[in-house]
């Protein structure tokens, strides 16, 4: 399990268990308990749903996964579903049938196939929807501005493809964006430059087939977190850049990208930059200090390696096949 969704599982987890007040009386909502118990026959009856059964409380946790919160009238609020080899279904239509659903967790689900269903959609309560390391396909659900309260988006680690959804900038809560590790082509939407900078922390597109020139309004981004490594980028990515921006990681690896490094200006809060395996030229820019992580090999830089920061600790791999790099860790200037 990747340490976002740990992270998330645990917190939702937690407000749950403190939503959730002990009683003797069965308090699982009988449509909810009919919903679910299709769940588990769209599942195949897998034994790691064997708790849930007819005439049992849904609700406290006594059914595997299954969160009810005093909040929502006792609704099943929560549904978190992982870990399992052996379950093999395609996704379960019905998950899209718990109306007062707040948070969505499957995932390592390797045998879990089929598309996400576009009712999904219908779940519009959801803060957190995780489908990540499972085997589903198909295209991304198309979330519409009815989703006021989804904070957390991550479908990465599966086999879906298709494009990117160009509607998430309306998503007013929107934090995160996890589309890594799947099969998406076509280019980034313009759209993409108008996320709400004071609510989207991250994005990551990396390890797709996306491809073409990035957007100019991406330079309006302004996020803590942004991977686009390997994919088919290509042409300027200096927009994603601005020394007034609040950027702390940029991932731009294994792409195509071709500018000037030297022209690009670093946030003063950067500390992770890895902008190797691309067509980049240039020397370094300025603002560098604060630098914990780079990586700048098989590019075409040009020019001394600074001595500033944290340089003295980068090895030879930081910096090795480029046009004229020179200085420690490589050999000295002529």
């Amino acid at each position: 399990m990747s340490t976002t969704i740990t992270n998330l599982f645990l917190l939702f987890t937690f407000i749950f268990l403190s939503q959730t007040t002990p009683s003797l009386s069965k308090r699982c909502h009988p449509e909810d308990e009919r919903i679910l118990l299709q769940i588990k026959k769209e599942f195949n009856n897998p034994s790691l749903l064997s708790s849930w059964k007819p005439n049992t409380d849904c609700c406290n946790f006594n059914w595997y996964g299954v969160g009810c919160s005093a909040l929502i009238n006792e609704r099943v609020g929560y549904l978190s579903i992982s870990n399992d080899t052996n379950l093999s279904s395609q996704f379960p239509p019905s998950i899209a049938n718990l109306p007062f659903l707040e948070a969505l967790f499957i995932f390592d689900l390797p045998n879990l196939t089929g598309p996400i269903p576009q009712s999904i959609t219908k779940l519009t309560k959801l803060k957190y929807l995780t489908i990540s390391s499972t085997g589903v396909t198909g295209p991304i659900p198309n979330f519409t501005d009815q989703f006021t309260n989804l904070v957390n988006l991550d479908l990465s680690h599966n086999n879906l493809f298709g494009t990117l959804p160009t509607s998430l900038y309306k998503l007013p809560s929107l934090s995160g964006v996890l589309f890594n590790n799947n099969n998406l082509t076509g280019s980034i939407p313009t759209t993409y430059g108008y996320f709400n900078s004071s609510s989207v922390t991250s994005l990551d597109l990396s390890y797709n087939k996306l491809s073409g020139k990035l957007p100019i309004s991406l330079a309006m981004l302004d996020i803590y977190v942004l991977e686009l490594a390997y994919n088919k980028f290509e042409g300027d990515a200096s927009m994603l850049f601005g020394s007034n921006k609040k950027t702390l990681v940029v991932d731009i690896s294994g792409n195509r990208f071709a500018f000037d490094f030297g022209r690009v200006e670093l946030s003063q809060t950067i500390t992770t930059l890895d902008v190797s395996h691309n067509k980049i030229y240039g020397n370094f820019p300025m603002a560098m200090e604060n630098v914990t992580f780079l990586n700048v090999s098989y590019n075409r830089l040009c020019g001394e390696i600074p001595k500033v920061g944290y340089f003295k600790t980068f090895d030879v791999s930081s910096f090795v096949h480029n046009k004229c790099l020179c200085g420690s860790p490589l050999p000295n200037c002529k």
